[in-house]
């Protein structure tokens, strides 16, 4: 089994002003899902500019206050799940419309979180898909918190992701992301820059001038947390660029591909 996860940054255009897909790279991306004829597939989603700019701005996840008006934050967490799934649609139509035959699995409606992570959540019936022989697309959303002061909270694709593989144990989990991967310092910043190629735990990163300098911007040290947290229970990653044409394909088939691969 696999666990790709695409990042929101690569599926939508997370800088536009409002909800918009990167058609170019979600079909592109299906395509080469479809080619790379994996048996045993969870694709997992970020959720772009379809949740950020409606999470922010009803603060969804940040505790409540007296003068919090719940009613509001209720409204703002029903807009942020309503347009995290239309993007999930559209990514599910994407993969069908190449002969994958995706099915939709809404993280609200089996995950609830204990102060921002996971809490409880079934996932036998995604393990009954795959066996079947779908492809279960499961994706960032906003979920309940069992913790009073919050009430909700925002659930990451990384901490999905994270979760399926430490219950389902699949053979690899690949990040596709809009960097190839982690530098020892930022390449926008820095011209003597390079890919590190292997990782094994966070104590590496500050060997390189104590963790300054180190590219880990942008959510990087969020994704690399929980990647390291499935190193230790054997599981392999690797964090490529789904941005350059084929990456997906050939690390989905086993090539050695660009990027920074996580393993103990």
């Amino acid at each position: 089994m696999i666990i790709l996860k695409l990042g929101g940054s690569i599926i939508t255009k997370k800088d536009a002003n409002k909800p918009t897909v990167d058609y170019d790279h979600l079909q592109r991306i299906a395509k080469e899902i479809k080619h790379a004829h994996v048996s045993d597939l969870i694709v997992v989603h970020g959720a772009g500019s379809f949740g950020h700019p409606f999470a922010r701005e009803y603060a969804i996840g940040k505790p409540l206050s007296l003068k919090d008006d719940f009613q509001i934050k209720r409204i703002g967490f029903s807009l942020t799940q309503s347009w995290v799934k239309k993007l999930n649609s559209i990514v599910c139509d994407a993969l069908r419309d190449v002969g994958i035959p995706a099915v939709s699995i809404q993280p609200s409606s089996f995950i609830t979180t204990y102060h921002k992570r996971i809490h409880k959540g079934d996932i036998a019936l995604i393990k009954y898909y795959v066996d079947k022989g779908f492809v279960p697309v499961i994706y960032g959303d906003v979920v309940l918190d069992d913790d009073p002061t919050l009430q909700v909270a925002v659930l990451s694709g990384d901490q999905i992701v994270t979760y399926l593989a430490k219950n389902l144990l699949p053979g690899r989990v690949i990040l596709g992301t809009d960097v190839d991967g982690v530098f020892n310092k930022n390449p926008q910043e820095y011209q003597d820059y390079y890919l590190i190629k292997k990782l094994s735990s966070l104590q590496e990163l500050e060997s390189w001038d104590n963790n300054q300098t180190v590219d880990v911007t942008g959510g990087m040290l969020g994704k690399l947390e929980e990647l390291l947290e499935l190193a230790q229970l054997g599981i392999e990653s690797e964090i490529i660029n789904a941005g350059r044409k084929s990456l997906i394909r050939d690390a989905l088939q086993g090539k050695k591909v660009r990027g920074t691969v996580i393993k103990k």
